[in-house]
């Protein structure tokens, strides 16, 4: 009983010490599956899109169009160039959202939940294709039709020029709402996230998707009651 009840104090200690959560969303909220676009591309004929993807990764090309750097017009020229034959528009964005998953209605329903006890932000690496996608899977499967009103800050890299786990990221969003880095927790199922948010001051946890999803996350730490 001493345990349970040192245990039970030490969470409600450090919940109380949280005024601000910093959510990312894909694989946190939404659920999301590379090897669906990977398999996508492969059937349009990539030699191995799993290659051609690090390929691109060195060449800066995914980090560009997270932060607006490139266009959704620019991006599909560039995928055409590493295919090396044509392939349409609409081909290329049916591959590349290809990855994105729903939210399951659980996870709204945890969203509204955390919101009456903490302030509440969402901060994702995304790109200019993906954000209308995920918009309407969220508008058609959850009847929401605007997914930031969920939040009482909600930022895109592609609208800020600015991406995780860079610390200025997260000072931009924190710093927009007054919140303070030493009572913010970041959760993220990326690990270099996760330590960039820590060197910039913050709080942070990373959520292992293969061990537990976000609602076993936070009655695990005792984010609510």
């Amino acid at each position: 009983m001493v345990r349970e009840s040192k245990g039970w104090s030490l969470r409600i200690a450090s919940r109380a010490m949280i005024d601000t959560l910093l959510l990312d969303l894909g694989g946190v909220l939404i659920d999301v599956d590379y090897h669906r676009t990977a398999d996508a591309f492969n059937a349009l004929g990539f030699d191995g899109f799993e290659a051609i993807y690090s390929k691109a990764q060195q060449d800066h090309l995914f980090d560009g169009f997270e932060i607006g750097a490139l266009s959704p017009e620019e991006f599909r020229a560039r995928i055409r160039s590493l295919h090396g034959n044509g392939i349409t528009d609409a081909q290329v964005d049916h591959c590349w959202n290809a990855m994105l998953g729903r939210i399951p209605p659980e996870r709204i329903d945890l969203l509204k939940r955390l919101r009456t006890r903490y302030r509440l932000l969402l901060l994702s690496n995304t790109n200019a294709i993906h954000v209308p996608a995920f918009e309407r899977i969220v508008a058609d499967h959850n009847g929401i039709t605007d997914l930031k009103a969920l939040f009482d800050g909600a930022y895109y890299s592609c609208d800020i020029g600015l991406r995780k786990p860079e610390a200025e990221a997260f000072h931009h969003v924190l710093g927009r709402h007054g919140a303070e880095p030493a009572r913010t927790l970041f959760i993220d199922d990326s690990m270099q996230h996760v330590i960039g948010a820590r060197a910039a001051g913050l709080q942070a946890e990373h959520l292992d998707l293969y061990k537990e999803d976000l609602l076993q996350f936070v009655r695990r730490r005792g984010l609510m009651d």
